[in-house]
Formats: C-alpha cells, structure tokens, sequence
C-alpha cells in the first residue's frame, strides 16, 4: 500500500512540475510587458523588470520560479503593488472552499441517492423519468441553470438571496447550479454499478441466508458500486473546491474564480500563474486521494500501476 501510495504521489509530483513550467512558458509567450503602462517611460520600465526579475533570461527565471515555490511563495502581483500571490489566494479561496465543500455535500447525496432510486425502479415509466431528469442534468449548461435560478427564486418569488455567500441561504442557489451536472453524473454512475452488482452470485447468496436488505444494501452492494464513483469523485471534487468562473460571476461571489478572470484581464501573470498552479496542485491532491481510498476499498486497483 506504501509503495502504491508513493508512486502516485511521484507521479503527482512530476504533473505539477510540468503544469509549473507550461504555465510560466504560457505566460512568457504573451505579447508585451505586464508592467506596460502608457505612464511609464522606457527607462522606468527597465528598473520595475529588474526590480521583478523580468530582465533575467526566460530559463533563469523559471529556476528562480521553481525555487521560490519551494518556498512557499508565488510572487508579488504586478497590478496590486506589495500584494503577495499567496495572500490573494488565501483571501479568495475561502468563499471558494466553503461553496465547494457544500456543492460536494449535496453532489453526493443526492447523486448517489438519485442513482439508488432509478436502479431500484419497478416500472420502466418512473425510470424513464429519471432518466430524463438526469439528461436535462448533464445537457443544460450551469450559466444557464444559475440564470433561471435567479430569475425564479431572486427577481419571480424573492425567496433567497442572489448576491455573494453572507448567510446559509446564500449558498443553495449557486451549490444547486454548480452542482447539477455532477450531480447527474454521479447518478448515472451509481445506477449502473447498482444494477451490475445486484445482479452478482455473492448477493444473491446473502439474500438466501436472510441478511437484512440494508446489510446487504450497505455493506455489500455499495461497497462494490461506488468504485466508478470514488474514481469520478476526486476530479469532480477538485473542481468545486478550486471553483466555477461562471457561477463566481454570476453571483458575485468574490472567490478564486473571479479573481482569475480579473488577472487575466489585467494582465496579471503572476497571480495567474499563482492560481493555476494552485488549482492544479488541488486537482492532484483530490485524484490521489480518490486513487488511494479505491486502493483501501479494492486491492486490486494497486495493480493498476
């Protein structure tokens, strides 16, 4: 299990090392300056590159990149003058966390419950409807979802609130619209390892020895069926916890999302590159995770590497 654990974790590794150098690549290719401004003059240019290191050669400065994130520090922001990367991560991935933890928790429960009642179903016309449900799910896209939620919940009715996360009620709406699609996905993945399961010899042999339904339901057949979600779960929850552009602007959700949207805007490749190493560094950590428990729930899957 060590050796399965540190393989991954290397591998994880070596992704965030090249999504480090392709993101600091990215950002070098642009057109320009980002300390261009038509105030200052040729000369005053050249000081604030040496002042930022801009005026080392490109290899240079990825190494000094490279050993400063060592450290713990991703630059200063060259829009926000004496403002660290790291601060502005810390400050905007609060709303940002807190709104994923609650769109997971609801991801998971209902996905997972949805998926349990249309395996279940009886009649081809009440699965039928889930079905449909869950297409319309996936099909719609989450701008449009947050859109109609705001119209009929904010502007029609005037039941909850449309603007930021101050209060509980604050976060049902935007958790409901990033949540929809993973929701769906989850459903359809727990419904068809559901129906696999069910069908294998070993629960038909502890229905015959008179295990209660919920034994069996929890202990064996769950067990079993969640793998395919355990898998979709650690990416899907890497995406809400570092954010969806979208719905942080829709909302005005001062997060991580706005807050990339509006360095990209301003040319503001430190911080840029600050959050996207930061987002992958989240979306590594969630897969190794997920990797790890589908290890703990099926040996087998350490084979795998």
């Amino acid at each position: 299990m060590i050796k399965y654990i540190l393989k991954r974790l290397g591998l994880g590794l070596l992704t965030l090392f090249i999504l480090v150098v392709i993101t600091f690549t990215m950002t070098k290719l642009m057109p320009g300056s980002p300390l261009q401004s038509k105030n200052i003059s040729g000369d005053l240019l050249l000081k604030m590159e040496a002042q930022y290191g801009l005026d080392k050669p490109v290899i240079q400065q990825l190494f000094i990149y490279c050993g400063n994130i060592l450290k713990g520090d991703l630059g200063t922001s060259y829009k926000k003058v004496g403002t660290s990367v790291t601060s502005i991560i810390r400050q905007s991935m609060i709303p940002t966390m807190k709104l994923g933890l609650v769109t997971t928790v609801l991801v998971l429960v209902v996905g997972i419950f949805s998926g349990i009642m249309m395996a279940k179903a009886k009649t081809s016309l009440v699965k039928g409807a889930w079905l449909t449900g869950l297409t319309l799910g996936v099909s719609i896209p989450n701008f449009l979802v947050a859109l109609l939620l705001m119209i009929l919940f904010g502007v029609i009715f005037h039941s909850l609130p449309i603007i930021g996360l101050s209060t509980p009620a604050h976060y049902i709406l935007p958790a409901i619209a990033q949540g929809l699609y993973p929701i769906s996905a989850v459903a359809r993945l727990t419904q068809s390892s559901y129906e696999e399961v069910i069908r294998q010899d070993y629960i038909t042999m502890a229905k015959a020895k008179g295990i209660s339904s919920v034994t069996i339901l929890f202990r064996h057949v769950l067990k079993n069926a969640m793998l395919p979600v355990i898998t979709y779960i650690g990416p899907m929850v890497a995406f809400l916890l570092t954010g969806s552009v979208t719905i942080e602007k829709i909302f005005t959700i001062p997060g991580l999302g706005r807050e990339f949207t509006n360095a990209i805007m301003n040319h503001d490749y430190t911080v840029v590159m600050g959050i996207t190493i930061f987002m992958g560094a989240i979306i590594i950590i969630c897969n190794l995770l997920a990797d790890v428990l589908c290890a703990v729930v099926d040996p087998r899957t350490r084979k795998s590497l």
